[in-house]
């Protein structure tokens, strides 16, 4: 995390048995001064021993992801096509960044001059806020389709492409300045990774630094907040009034949420903080081993976001047992657009709305042969006059409650 004031190109020589390193910064001004703290060789071991993990799993992954994505129709939904955008960032980081630095922890140093520096640090903070931003639109969407019937159209593509093209867009917009002379990129923690020059205590670096770390780290955090929470209160409300199983579901859903927010903290905050007290605290403040730990944490996110998000999604993992079998689904295995949660919510919004028009005094909802007793030959009350309809003898509750079937979800195979 604390940037290296060591040239990547940078020659050394012994003079009073203290290595002065001559330094070329940004603006190709020369300088000296004495070489930060490095890691030991056994460090750079384990640091490479951690991104090669790092690296294969969070490749193989995403690809797999991405293979299934392609391979199996019924995977290819609004809400689907947000995840395949994070698996897509995710993805890029295990090809154009992690190799890098893990050839470059292998040798103690950075490997491919400043230019390729520059580059690595530029690729990898935007796929990272477009890995951070996606997760705040995935939050939002599934909210808005819970509470929102209109946004509940499978088909629709439409706000899941603005979602992600607005995510690709804000990153681009938030990593270019420093291309441009706000702030600017350079090796980061022991020298053999690039970010941001978190440590020039400069008003031009340090006002880059604070509205990155607001608009790309608390705000995306801040919206996963609100939508969580406005979802959970939501699925309580329909908890209070339907049956247990509902309440088992709001449980799973919890702890599906908390744990997103959980590691979403565990991966990028310890990232944000130390780049604040890089820039903040004293020069000296963290040290080596302390300042990497932060990057393999957040590098660690491309591995954990696919079995978070993706492998704990039913869809994905029948599609992902379907695929290891190299065999086509059952017949029977259908795929739902939405979960069982959202349609419960929407449903019972909905028989509020039609009891309250129908002026009939139960909420209870309604059981099958209520719905489908018509197209059952269910017995009227009464015999219906001659000349007139089956169903018109029905009760007007049951009419008003027919349209419940157009919120049962699309099913799909693959």
């Amino acid at each position: 995390m604390i940037v290296s004031n060591v040239s990547l190109n940078c020659a050394h020589c012994p003079v009073g048995g203290v290595l002065i390193a001559a330094t070329t910064d940004a603006h190709g001004e020369l300088s000296g001064s004495l070489p930060p703290a490095s890691l030991s060789p056994t460090g750079h071991l384990v640091v490479a021993v951690c991104l090669g993990f790092i690296g294969t799993s969070g490749f193989l992954s995403n690809f797999l992801v991405l293979t299934l994505f392609c391979r199996y129709r019924a995977l290819r939904t609004p809400m689907n096509l947000l995840l395949v955008s994070i698996s897509a960032s995710d993805l890029l980081v295990s090809i154009l960044g992690t190799p890098f630095s893990f050839a470059a922890s292998t040798q103690g140093r950075w490997l491919i001059g400043r230019t390729g520096c520059v580059w690595y640090g530029f690729v990898n903070a935007c796929l990272g806020i477009v890995s951070l931003i996606s997760l705040a639109v995935l939050s939002y969407e599934r909210y808005c389709t819970m509470v929102s019937p209109t946004m509940a159209d499978g088909r629709d593509f439409r706000p899941a492409l603005g979602g992600i093209c607005f995510s690709w867009l804000y990153s681009v917009a938030w990593t270019v300045p420093p291309l441009l002379g706000w702030s600017k990129y350079g090796p980061e923690g022991p020298g053999t990774t690039c970010s941001v020059d978190w440590r020039t205590q400069t008003a031009n670096n340090i006002s880059y630094i604070i509205c990155l770390f607001v608009f790309c780290l608390l705000l995306p955090f801040g919206v996963i907040l609100y939508s969580y929470g406005r979802l959970l209160h939501a699925i309580r409300q329909v908890s209070s009034e339907s049956s247990v199983v509902t309440r088992r579901r709001e449980q799973r859903v919890l702890v599906m949420v908390v744990t997103m927010v959980a590691c979403y903290l565990v991966c990028w905050l310890p990232y944000g903080v130390a780049a604040l007290l890089a820039t903040f605290g004293p020069r000296d403040l963290i040290g080596p081993e302390a300042s990497i730990t932060p990057s393999l944490l957040a590098k660690f996110s491309t591995v954990v976001n696919p079995f978070i998000y993706i492998f704990m999604n039913k869809q994905f993992y029948r599609c992902f047992k379907a695929f290891l079998r190299c065999s086509a689904l059952e017949r029977g295995s259908a795929f739902k657009t939405f979960s069982r949660v959202t349609r419960t919510l929407r449903t019972v919004r909905q028989e509020k709305e039609q009891h309250v028009a129908a002026g009939a005094p139960s909420s209870a909802l309604p059981t099958h042969r209520s719905v489908h007793g018509s197209s059952q030959g269910d017995e009227p009350a009464a015999p219906a006059p001659p000349g007139k309809d089956r169903a018109a003898s029905h009760t007007p509750a049951a009419v008003a409650l027919k349209p419940k079937l157009v919120l049962v979800a699309h099913y799909r195979e693959c």
